[in-house]
């Protein structure tokens, strides 16, 4: 393991973040904003999810990720090319300005979906930073990217909510062996290539300790691409889902994977960086 030369925090203070919330992100390598969205823009995000999932054309297109040995739907990727109003979602000011804020530079989505956790069914995701997999795979230069998980759902400690490690996004663990061809097959239903070791993990855990995603559905995570993270599978009848939003920064353009023969497809790791435009707030209802 070894210490990230690269910032946290890209751009200045002023903006929709407060100086005390950067700073605390700069620290701890997310924010909660409780409430982001209004109880009707979940609902328009959830008939979005709902469309998504039942369309045989996103289906046919490798967007769907289903869970193993069932039917259900895992995730769906690209939601932002295949949905209006997840495009319309990252483009509102409140949004967008805060990514751009935190990055310091115009910005454009690295990758999209939407995640379904459903009841006594949904796996969950073993501890991993998504910069190792960005890097190696997408050909992410640096960590100069934000992700954004809003709650569709109510996110509870017992469904499967996201577990973080505070502070630990200053520490990139580089994980051992070489990407199989076409891992993205294998790693969107479990990640094996590209993970910690378990020791590791172990030793972060101890470090940094373990905080939790919860909230009311419209609350929000805003997330550096280093922060070690996992979430537990969901044997509840509470289903799960979030909309999951990555912000890259246009002075951070993939090149060629640092750690792979070949890119993941554009519907996994999009490679048009045209910047964002924003729209005013009142064009997402």
């Amino acid at each position: 393991m070894m210490r990230r030369p690269d910032p946290t925090v890209w751009g200045e203070a002023d903006g929709p973040f407060t100086t005390d919330q950067v700073a605390a992100y700069d620290a701890k390598g997310f924010h909660i904003e409780d409430g982001l969205l209004t109880p009707a823009q979940v609902q328009t995000c959830w008939t979005e999810f709902e469309r998504l999932a039942a369309d045989p054309r996103v289906d046919a297109s490798g967007a769907v990720v289903r869970e193993r040995g069932s039917d259900a739907v895992r995730s769906i990727f690209a939601v932002h090319r295949y949905s209006r109003v997840i495009d319309a979602l990252a483009r509102t000011p409140r949004i967008l300005d805060r990514a751009r804020q935190i990055l310091g530079s115009d910005v454009y989505i690295h990758q999209s979906r939407i995640n379904a956790m459903p009841g006594m069914v949904g796996t969950g995701f073993g501890w991993h930073s998504d910069f190792e997999t960005w890097h190696a795979e997408d050909g992410l230069p640096a960590p100069r990217t934000v992700s954004l998980s809003i709650a569709l759902t109510d996110n509870f400690a017992f469904n499967g909510g996201l577990m973080l490690m505070p502070g630990a996004h200053r520490v990139f663990v580089p994980c051992v062996g070489e990407t199989p061809d076409d891992n993205f097959r294998e790693s969107l239903q479990k990640q094996k290539a590209g993970v910690p070791s378990d020791d590791a993990v172990t030793e972060l855990g101890f470090e940094y300790g373990i905080e939790q995603f919860t909230g009311a559905a419209g609350a929000a995570l805003f997330f550096d691409s280093n922060s070690m993270h996992a979430s537990s599978n969901n044997i509840t009848p509470y289903s799960r889902a979030n909309v999951f939003l990555v912000f890259n920064s246009v002075e951070n353009a993939p090149l060629a994977p640092f750690g792979a023969e070949s890119p993941r497809p554009n519907y996994i790791a999009d490679r048009d960086t045209t910047p964002l435009v924003p729209i005013r707030d009142t064009e997402f209802a």
